[in-house]
């Protein structure tokens, strides 16, 4: 099966991974020359790490990188299947879904890694309604094992059943869910982040303080802030905002200093500023605490 991917990113790229290590033929695109390659660096640097740990040879590494092709512009291509894996943007997701329907053969399947986003929204801009779909990997995509499968009003049943069999194919357990606002992962996920947030917002606790508590006490792996961070908190605003809308609900409102520190730019890990301080965009977190005037929590470098 030939996949375009659309978008070289956290997960554009690991969607990307996963399908060529599945043996898949891949397209992978962005915007521009610079963003694929630094995609594809990323994927490199993945696939090395598993050669040295022993958990890939260094031939299955050099197959899978030589199944994916740079795709600089979004043009006509014969593809099977595209999966579009761009900003949680309504608007920008809906012109792809557009030009994704002109520029692919009319058999083809057009799905979306969305995160809570209307997949019937999104099909009604083509005019194949029955062949798009969501096909929502979680991050990072080479490790975790979920796919939820999201169809739309109109999604045929011959649609889901290969959509459902590429995930498996790429290794991960596909789980149908209904096409509501945020699906069930993050319409379940992202208001504990947001609360967590409130809680610091009025004083409650600090960072480090909640993000203890919910690992200890109630044995997650990452802290509220920690994960708001790794997913991003331009993407977290952007989901709430969807259910905000969706339900008409004020409990999905988003938490004032979730607004305050997409408008500053801090975006998490991958800006090197969230609601921790990292080493770098990408980087570690670097622990040592400190609370700001008003009382928030914020972490400093060290050096």
């Amino acid at each position: 099966m030939r996949v375009l991917v659309v978008g070289a990113g956290q997960m554009g790229g690991g969607i990307a991974q996963v399908a060529a290590s599945a043996g898949n033929e891949v397209l992978l695109n962005d915007r521009g020359l610079e963003l694929v390659d630094r995609g594809l660096r990323t994927i490199t640097q993945n696939l090395n790490r598993a050669v040295d740990k022993g958990k890939l040879s260094p031939a299955d590494r050099d197959a899978a990188l030589g199944r994916i092709t740079p795709m600089p512009e979004l043009e006509k291509v014969d593809a099977d299947i595209a999966i579009e894996a761009a900003t949680e943007n309504e608007t920008l997701k809906i012109a792809l879904f557009k030009r994704l329907d002109e520029l692919t053969p009319p058999d083809a399947i057009l799905a979306s890694n969305t995160s809570s986003i209307s997949i019937t929204k999104l099909a009604a801009a083509t005019s194949r309604p029955g062949s798009v779909i969501g096909m929502h990997y979680f991050n990072p995509v080479p490790a975790m094992k979920l796919v939820e499968i999201i169809r739309g009003i109109a999604t045929t049943q011959a649609t889901y059943e290969v959509v459902r069999e590429l995930a498996v194919a790429h290794g991960k357990t596909p789980v149908e869910v209904r096409n509501f606002p945020g699906f069930v992962s993050n319409r379940v996920l992202c208001p504990m982040l947001n609360e967590a947030i409130f809680a610091l917002y009025e004083g409650v606790g600090t960072v480090e303080s909640i993000d203890t508590v919910m690992r200890l006490g109630m044995n997650h792996p990452m802290g509220p802030f920690e994960l708001a961070d790794f997913i991003g908190l331009d993407t977290l605003l952007s989901i709430l905002r969807v259910l905000y809308d969706g339900f008409n609900d004020s409990k999905y409102r988003p938490c004032p200093l979730l607004r305050e520190y997409v408008d500053a730019g801090w975006l998490g890990r991958k800006t090197g500023k969230g609601f921790y301080q990292y080493s770098g965009p990408g980087g570690s977190i670097v622990r040592e605490q400190q609370s700001s005037p008003n009382g928030v929590a914020a972490a400093t470098a060290t050096a």
